[in-house]
């Protein structure tokens, strides 16, 4: 039997079919209380003129040191430094349907990002232009990266449920109406701000009081509203579902 280097020294790749791989990611932030999702405009052949995710072939890196620095590469940021330290980032699924990109057989691996108020972004390499778009203004994407989104969407809106994620997308402190926001934009429905504060108040380890207020009140003199940061909890229970899932329980 032949020793596996010898194997490796007659091993012949070209014998096999080529596959790509790509890193696709679905950067999601809140941008004037609205649900944002950052695309490129891109800049070459094929689909060229197209909106579509930020993504590319994977180089001599791991598969999510690559989203990253495409992340970087169209928001400005370095890998490691400023608000980039601060992006939750996980992996979403893998797409890999034959004709999904006319050149070749490419397998891509899509990735969710998370970050709050992540600057306006800049254009990489190979792409003419990128800009924050509304989700809901976000469609015609080159690829298949309707499906990405879609199904990037769906995963960011289940995780708000059941994981304390949501407060990826405030400062280390924030408020309960500042998280709020962040469920009412995310879910895209609004959300009773007394239940709702019962509610987040009631998940052992979601969050917790900094003992300290935001610096001034309201307008009208209010009281000033207290300041919280996110807590220990890695799963909330009981679950924060969507109101229109709350309903079908009941």
């Amino acid at each position: 039997m032949r020793s596996e280097r010898e194997f490796l020294n007659e091993y012949d790749p070209a014998a096999y079919p080529s596959v790509a791989v790509t890193v696709d990611v679905v950067a999601l932030t809140i941008r004037d209380g609205r649900l944002c999702v950052l695309l490129v405009e891109r800049g070459a052949h094929p689909y060229a003129g197209r909106r579509a995710l930020p993504g590319g072939f994977v180089r001599t890196e791991t598969l999510a040191d690559a989203a990253l620095r495409e992340l970087a590469e169209e928001t400005g940021l370095r890998p490691g430094e400023g608000d980039l330290r601060r992006v939750h980032l996980e992996q979403l699924q893998t797409y890999g349907d034959p004709g999904r990109d006319p050149r070749m057989r490419v397998i891509s691996v899509a990735y969710l990002a998370f970050a709050p108020q992540l600057p306006e972004p800049r254009s990489g390499s190979d792409a003419a232009g990128a800009a924050w778009a509304p989700v809901e203004e976000a469609a015609g994407l080159a690829f298949d990266h309707d499906t990405i989104l879609a199904d990037g969407l769906e995963r960011a809106r289940s995780k708000l449920e059941y994981t304390p994620l949501a407060t990826a997308f405030v400062g280390p402190e924030f408020t309960i109406a500042e998280l709020r926001q962040v469920y009412a934009s995310v879910w895209g429905e609004e959300l009773h701000a007394g239940n709702f504060h019962r509610k987040i108040l009631s998940v052992p380890g979601f969050v917790e009081s900094t003992g300290t207020t935001q610096p001034r009140g309201n307008e009208r003199g209010g009281p000033r509203a207290r300041l919280y940061r996110a807590g220990d909890a890695q799963l909330l229970h009981p679950a924060l579902l969507r109101p229109a899932r709350e309903d079908s329980v009941r």
